[in-house]
Formats: C-alpha cells, sequence, structure tokens
C-alpha cells in the first residue's frame, strides 16, 4: 500500500476511545474502512465504541502495553497508527494533581508510543498523533501542571519525529493543538484531520504541529 492509499484496511490504535473525542475518531476512522482497535481504562464505556474491536486497558501499564501489542501484531501482522486521546484536566500545582495528569496525559503516551514505534515505522505509512493544548505556547500558573505536562509530550512526540525523519522512514508523528475540545466544531475537525493522516505522505507530516481552531 502507497504512502497515500488511504486509512481502508489498515489497523488503528486508538487510546482513549471511551472519551467524546475518542468516539468520534473511531466511529470516523471506522467509516473510512480503518480496522479500529479502540483502548480505553473505562470498560463501562466500550459498548458506546463503533470499533472493529474494543479493549479495557491502562496504557500506563507497561506489561499490559507490551501483552496487548504482542496479541495484536499476531492476529493483524501489522500496526500502522496509534492516535493518543488519553487525557484529562485538573488546575493547580499539587503533587497529588501532578501525578493523576502525568500518568493520564505523558506516561499512556511514552508507554505505548515507545512498545509500537517500531510497527509504525515499519508500515508504509505509520502516524502517530497526540492532542495538545494552545495553552503550552501561554503557560499559566493557574494551570502549570496541566501545561506542563502537555509540552513534555508534545516534545516526546518530536522526538519519535525527528528519528523516523533521520531513518527516512514513511512515517510520521503530529501534534494536533486545540484551545479545548469542547469548543464547537474541533472533535469534527480533529477526526477528520486525523482520517486524512492517510492521504498526505509522511514527509509532509512528520512532525507538524497543526491547529485546530480558531487561531486566536
Amino acid at each position: 500500500m502507497a504512502d497515500t492509499a488511504g486509512v481502508a484496511g489498515r489497523t488503528i490504535v486508538v487510546g482513549g476511545a471511551g472519551g467524546t473525542a475518542g468516539r468520534e475518531v473511531c466511529a470516523a476512522l471506522t467509516a473510512a474502512g480503518a480496522h479500529v482497535v479502540a483502548v480505553t481504562s473505562r470498560a463501562d464505556a466500550l459498548e458506546e465504541i463503533v470499533a472493529a474491536e474494543t479493549h479495557a486497558l491502562d496504557l500506563g501499564d507497561a506489561s499490559a502495553v507490551a501483552s496487548f501489542a504482542t496479541d495484536l501484531r499476531e492476529r493483524r501482522g501489522g500496526i500502522d497508527g496509534f492516535i493518543h486521546l488519553v487525557g484529562g484536566w485538573r488546575p493547580g500545582v499539587s503533587d497529588d494533581d501532578w501525578q493523576w495528569l502525568e500518568h493520564r496525559v505523558l506516561t499512556t503516551l511514552r508507554v505505548t508510543s515507545r512498545e509500537l514505534r517500531d510497527d509504525l515505522g515499519a508500515s508504509d505509512a505509520g502516524r502517530l498523533a497526540i492532542v495538545s493544548s494552545a495553552s503550552v505556547a501561554a503557560p499559566r500558573w493557574g494551570m502549570a501542571n496541566y501545561v506542563a505536562v502537555k509540552a513534555a509530550a508534545e516534545t516526546w512526540v518530536q522526538a519519535i519525529a525527528n528519528g523516523w525523519r533521520v531513518t527516512t522512514k514513511p512515517a510520521a508523528a503530529v501534534t494536533f493543538v486545540v484551545r479545548a475540545l469542547d469548543d464547537e466544531g474541533v472533535i469534527d475537525a480533529l477526526a477528520q484531520s486525523v482520517v486524512a493522516l492517510w492521504d498526505l505522505p509522511a514527509d509532509e507530516l512528520n512532525g507538524v504541529v497543526a491547529r485546530l481552531d480558531d487561531a486566536e
């Protein structure tokens, strides 16, 4: 399959699939013909997700993620995408809130992308994407914990992008930036932008930070 052949038939893992954005992205990918592997930590949300398969899993648990990935490789033969939508919001600077945010926003990304990085690099069109916050560019003390972990997630994705760039693999790591996912039209724009990742060549996408809402 060519780098720009579209998402149909590709195996795409969506983390954070139980949230509103996750469900919309899974539905859009499924409608476009992808084999969507939806993952959420909330077992009670599985029935609401439109996907080829659903799994209740903590993507911050390295052992569980390794077992999940091994099973998926054996069944599917390859993995073409990882869309990280695990998130959450807590204001302030407390240690408890930091630990909660760090696990959800950063650890789940770090653990799962580390496990799937070689699979995505081996694909003829591997794609990884996260959603970050516009507040990273204008941090405030009242949300310092949140902005710090979002900035770290962006840096992690850029490290993956640079690694693929050096090896000239047809893979791309992308960061979508929003002010708020619940702003009008943003989730729909996200879902369509995720589907479109397989319509553009990797060298045009890799390392891109794309704003999905009104930049103002």
